[in-house]
């Protein structure tokens, strides 16, 4: 497999850092050129590589730590995301319900992204939190998945597991997946609930 996290601000920064602490390899983008994030990623670790955007898109899982409202500039960024997975580390805060069409934010925020399998995960704790070692306390820090495929559901819980993470699935986006999911101006029960596994 092969990754791409998109966006490099703290979301992004700290998803990195778990794919460096693992020493796994993975591509990092925004809109901003790759030698602007040349310093950081070496300060990271060396399995993280500044690419364009289009490069970072050839990756087979990507997951998409932009605010909500640019996801459509990197759904257009390539031709095809047909056999891919998108990981939607997005929270909607903020955004009016309808104009989300009265859908939960990542049903809408899939419809930009035809042939992907979505996954919504890495988006429920802040960025410190999500950027600190997972083993804690004995036990490893929960990830929460949704999404309406399971194939990618699975593939994405053997990243989180990878990762050091324990992944909790909750289910199809419209239903367990309104937990960790942003409604006009108000949280989720799950978001920001720092959950320990230990098994």
């Amino acid at each position: 497999m092969t990754y791409a996290i998109i966006g490099f601000g703290k979301v992004g920064e700290a998803i990195a850092r778990a794919f460096a602490r693992k020493n796994i390899d993975v591509a990092i983008a925004s809109r901003r050129p790759p030698e602007d994030h040349a310093p950081l990623a070496r300060a990271i670790g060396p399995t993280i590589t500044p690419r364009t955007l289009p490069d970072a898109l050839s990756a087979e899982i990507i997951i998409l730590a932009v605010p909500f409202g640019t996801h459509k500039e990197v759904a257009t960024a390539i031709e095809s995301w047909k056999g891919k997975i998108v990981i939607d580390a997005t929270n909607a805060y903020g955004v009016p319900l309808e104009e989300l069409g009265n859908l939960p934010s990542s049903v809408a925020l899939s419809r930009a992204f035809p042939g992907a399998a979505l996954v919504k995960a890495f988006n429920h704790l802040p960025a410190a939190t999500l950027a600190a070692d997972p083993a804690v306390h004995g036990g490893r820090r929960v990830v929460f998945l949704s999404s309406d495929d399971e194939d990618a559901t699975a593939r994405v819980a053997a990243l989180a597991e990878q990762l050091g993470f324990a992944p909790v699935g909750l289910g199809k986006l419209a239903e367990g997946g309104l937990l960790v999911q942003a409604r006009g101006n108000s949280w989720a029960p799950l978001i920001f609930q720092d959950l320990v596994k230990f098994k």
